[in-house]
């Protein structure tokens, strides 16, 4: 599991960074969420778009409480952000996503840059041994 996360997660990175070299910076998150999936689907990956999953507190189920922009191939969570610089709150919130959705890879882009690669965190959660 672990090496096939890491295989995945660099075939993402370099679809972004395709999608990020055709569209440059500037549009909006929609667009490159969009633009992304399309260029995952034609390398042969499945991914959804803004999956809402619940969340549990105590006793009550909270339905769609919070939207992963992508989830690719079932087990890699994709936050994307179209902001001037990432913030400690960007990396805790993927990092939530990954804790409730039993995820253990996240990428967290921000198109919003020059150079895509100055713009991508890898997060992990338990990541498998």
């Amino acid at each position: 599991m672990k090496e096939y996360l890491n295989k995945l997660s660099g075939e993402v990175i370099g679809a972004a960074i395709e999608v990020h070299n055709d569209l440059g910076p500037g549009l909006l998150e929609s667009s490159y969420e969009a633009s992304l999936q399309h260029e995952l689907k034609l390398r042969g990956y499945e991914s959804v778009r803004q999956l809402g999953l619940p969340i549990k507190y105590k006793n009550l189920v909270v339905p769609e409480a919070y939207r992963i922009d992508l989830l690719v191939e079932n087990c890699l969570v994709i936050e994307l952000k179209t902001v001037e610089s990432l913030l400690p709150i960007h990396s805790a919130q993927l990092l939530t996503y990954l804790r409730m959705s039993d995820n253990h890879l996240g990428l967290l882009i921000n198109f919003h840059t020059v150079r895509l690669t100055d713009g991508i965190k890898r997060l992990v959660h338990n990541f498998p041994s």
